[in-house]
């Protein structure tokens, strides 16, 4: 399979997702914009998809990095962030929103299990009330101190 072929658009994520259910497939869902890749993506994600069968990463578009992080950012394409995600081994499909949150798209394909860094606190969570109402679960993972894009921008510029 190629990468390309593992960004699907949201009505096919919602078929992926019913298909990965119907086998009894605990599905993981994650959100975050992945500028520039680094290590502590890198490790976020592999732990994410230790959670369960298959990992779902909805990436930001271009345009809502920019609402997000300001005028100068997104530095890489959504398709180029998109396909970098889905290039990963542990990344079982991806998928764009350009909603200012992923509330949308957690309810429409109300995975198992919601994640994101342990900088969340659980009730901040988009979607954790959806989640758990649903009998799913909500968990955070630690992230690798010293790595942020913000962090990675701010190295360069000086």
């Amino acid at each position: 399979m190629k990468s390309i072929d593992k960004i699907l658009t949201r009505s096919e994520l919602v078929q992926q997702v019913n298909d990965w259910k119907a086998q009894g497939l605990c599905v993981v869902f994650t959100n975050g914009c992945f500028d520039l890749l680094h290590l502590g993506h890198i490790d976020y994600l592999e732990k994410a998809k230790q959670l369960g069968d298959k990992l779902l990463v909805a990436v930001n578009t271009d345009a809502s990095v920019s609402r997000l992080k300001g005028p100068e950012r997104p530095l890489q394409d959504e398709m180029s962030r998109a396909r970098i995600m889905a290039s990963l081994l542990f990344v079982d499909t991806v998928v764009l929103f350009d909603e200012e949150t992923p509330y949308e798209l957690i309810k429409a394909v109300m995975p198992d299990i919601l994640v994101k860094g342990d900088d969340y606190a659980l009730e901040n969570i988009v979607g954790h009330d959806i989640v758990l109402q649903n009998g799913g679960e909500v968990k955070t993972i630690p992230l690798v101190k010293g790595y942020s894009t913000s962090g990675i921008v701010d190295k360069i510029r000086r």
